[in-house]
């Protein structure tokens, strides 16, 4: 008896077991096909959610940068420093979520 990962949610299962413990999933009828369906939705979503975290990042920038510029907030004020937080944060979130995601699809293919 070995321990595999399950195909729908990547949780250690035994290569025995009819269904997964943690998701539910049917085992007993899928093919080489049905597995490689599922890892493909998967890849699918985990692109999906770095993209959205992406987006999340980028307004955290821009909207640190604008404010910082286009309110005219006096520099060394609370509004400034936040400003500057939120601008260098969103950069820094947006060049670590678009590398996971670069890694990401060069491990899929």
């Amino acid at each position: 008896m070995a321990v595999i990962n399950c195909p729908g949610c990547s949780k250690k299962i035994s290569d025995k077991a009819k269904a997964c413990n943690h998701c539910n999933l049917d085992l007993s009828g899928l093919d080489a096909g049905k597995i490689a369906n599922l890892n493909r939705v998967d890849l699918i979503n985990k692109t999906q959610n770095l993209m959205n975290y992406s987006f999340i990042a980028m307004l955290l920038f821009c909207g640190g940068f604008l404010f910082m510029f286009w309110e005219g907030v006096e520099l060394g004020s609370w509004q400034h420093d936040l400003a500057i937080a939120s601008t260098m944060l969103g950069f820094v979130l947006y060049i670590i979520i678009r590398c996971m995601l670069l890694f990401t699809k060069h491990k899929a293919s």
